[in-house]
């Protein structure tokens, strides 16, 4: 339910706000939303499906129609990216599980089966780009098709992607960060959380005789970012100067939203032996790595032009 913003009403929230939250409920109090019996999965016949999961494949589905959108409307055969899709879709899974298994160990070195429950949760984005990148790769690589070209495409519906499963972090009430009292604070039951993401400063702020806390929610600031960045994109795309500049860009653009992010999130994966989180450092190397790639692929083509005018000159 969201209440409005009238004098009553006002009241109304604040008493609902202060008080016990119900197991279900998700508050933003500074915005004047409370939400009622939000769920993590809905019933389908006998079987219960995750949100998490329906925004996923949803973001997913979303992404290959956008990017076989973007290749009509560059001169692409749009049947190239469902087909792709399926590899991307196998692989890139299998790659976001590796990846925070990888970096989760110790959660999984005693029961290696649970490396299989995908219900349980564990996908990191980073892991899905990563084996997503490889097999656009090897794709294209046996269709002869222009690598930088195809990523190009695929970024878009990658973006889109992220930013509609970003969703399915807020109905599993997970990916959030610090406390905060900002204007977009976010209240969620105690009980409805990890306890490993509940941080020593989250807990502080614990008031007595409640049964929530309140957190950044790193999840909707990353989708908001990314729904920035994909306005921007498609703004930049008939003025994109070589093939692969909007994939460095994405890296880029990414890279310096999601280093920020993480550095608020409770949820960190760690460097081994580090108290470095991998994706914050992962993101800064690739926002750097990506600007002067621009410059320095920008800057050729001149470079060679003054050199052909000075050779007319001698």
């Amino acid at each position: 339910m969201l209440y409005g913003t009238g004098e009553w009403q006002k009241e109304e929230i604040d008493l609902t706000m202060q008080d016990i939250m119900e197991e279900m409920d998700i508050a933003f109090p500074h915005l004047g939303i409370y939400l009622h019996n939000v769920p993590k999965s809905i019933m389908i016949g006998n079987f219960s499906i995750a949100l998490y999961g329906i925004m996923v494949a949803s973001g997913m589905l979303l992404g290959i129609l956008l990017s076989s959108r973007i290749a009509k409307k560059t001169g692409q055969d749009p049947d190239t990216y469902w087909d792709l899709s399926i590899w991307l879709l196998i692989f890139s899974i299998i790659g976001a599980r590796i990846y925070y298994v990888i970096f989760e160990w110790d959660m999984y070195k005693d029961d290696p089966i649970q490396i299989l429950n995908l219900r349980g949760g564990g996908l990191a984005v980073y892991g899905g780009i990563i084996a997503g990148v490889l097999t656009v790769i090897l794709y294209a690589k046996r269709h002869s098709l222009k690598l930088p070209l195809v990523l190009d495409t695929c970024v878009y519906g990658l973006l889109l992607g992220q930013i509609v499963g970003r969703w399915g972090n807020f109905f599993n009430r997970e990916v959030f960060g610090e406390y905060t009292d900002s204007l977009f604070a976010m209240r969620i039951p105690i009980s409805m959380v990890r306890p490993s993401d509940i941080s020593e400063s989250i807990a502080a702020h614990i008031a007595e005789g409640t049964n929530y806390i309140q957190v950044h929610p790193t999840f909707l600031y990353e989708g908001m970012w990314n729904l920035m960045l994909l306005i921007l994109l498609l703004i930049y795309l008939k003025h994109k100067k070589f093939d692969g500049e909007i994939t460095l860009l994405y890296f880029a653009g990414y890279g310096i939203g999601r280093t920020w992010i993480e550095f608020i999130r409770t949820d960190q994966l760690y460097i081994p032996g580090t108290s470095v989180p991998v994706s914050m450092a992962l993101s800064a190397v690739l926002a750097v790595v990506s600007v002067i790639m621009i410059i320095v692929i920008r800057r050729r083509p001149a470079a060679g032009k003054e050199a052909d005018g000075q050779k007319d000159g001698m």
